[in-house]
């Protein structure tokens, strides 16, 4: 009678109740994630701390199935099939954020926006827009460099600056409008701002005439801001200190959410 070999043995449960090969695969494609999307074995197994014979053989496992891919310099890489998976959980993160969005419009009055930060540039996942007769609309999908917004901002406020510096080198700095900021350091003392109020402004930076005001939605599992736009007219200094604490408000309620897990299988 044969023998089962480790690699032919089931799985074994997590401590969460769950599979551990499951919770270690999951695991090993986040670190690959914040490595950059490619790394080596024996970086992975550094950072993970499981054995090489596992990693490599969990790692098979996600080439097989197109979710990881080996480089021809034998490092492995985040893999096609999973662009699939990411365009539709972004979808359902703006489902997610509708409601909350629509609480920020009927208690600001103004058009409110989520944002992701993808790569260099700043996506908009979800909006619902303001009432008004004149409104700020920005269609969903639309991209832009964060320099320019109030939601990059936002996204960018707790980075390293080498980091900013280095994103900012990559996409340049454009002016938009004649208010936009177009220098690293004139960037990194107003993410200095955002992290000193806690939230962000975009102040006719990206179009002349709109204010918009944003925060970052904590503890989100990717990189996610909230925000009101409106005209410069009806989103003043003063109403600024009334806003930004649903803003808060309603980003912790967003957070809260995106945690929640549904009811076990």
């Amino acid at each position: 009678m044969p023998t089962s070999s480790a690699s032919d043995a089931p799985a074994k449960p997590a401590a969460s109740g769950g599979v551990q090969s499951l919770e270690r695969a999951f695991d090993l494609l986040e670190r690959m994630a914040d490595a950059g999307g490619e790394v080596g074995l024996s970086e992975l197994s550094t950072s993970s701390g499981l054995p090489l014979p596992t990693i490599h053989r969990l790692m098979r496992t996600l080439v097989a199935c197109g979710y990881v891919r080996q480089q021809p310099n034998r490092r492995y890489a985040l893999g096609p099939r999973l662009i699939r998976l990411g365009e539709s959980a972004s979808r359902l993160l703006g489902t997610w954020a509708r409601p909350h969005l629509a609480r920020l419009v009927e208690e600001t009055g103004e058009t409110a926006n989520m944002a992701l930060l993808d790569g260099d540039e700043v996506v908009y996942v979800a909006q619902v827009p303001s009432k008004h007769s004149m409104r700020m609309f920005t269609e969903v999908g639309r991209r832009v460099l964060p320099h320019s917004t109030g939601v990059g901002k936002a996204l960018l406020a707790t980075t390293p600056d080498d980091e900013v510096r280095a994103l900012l080198t990559r996409t340049g700095m454009p002016a938009a409008t004649e208010k936009t900021l177009t220098t690293p350091e004139a960037f990194l003392a107003a993410l200095g701002e955002v992290r000193r109020l806690g939230y962000a402004i975009d102040d006719n930076e990206q179009e002349i005439g709109v204010r918009c005001l944003a925060v970052p939605v904590p503890e989100s599992p990717t990189a996610a801001a909230i925000s009101i736009s409106g005209p410069a007219g009806r989103v003043t200094e003063a109403a600024t200190e009334t806003i930004v604490p649903v803003l808060q408000q309603v980003a912790a309620e967003l957070s809260e959410t995106l945690a929640s897990s549904g009811p076990a299988a």
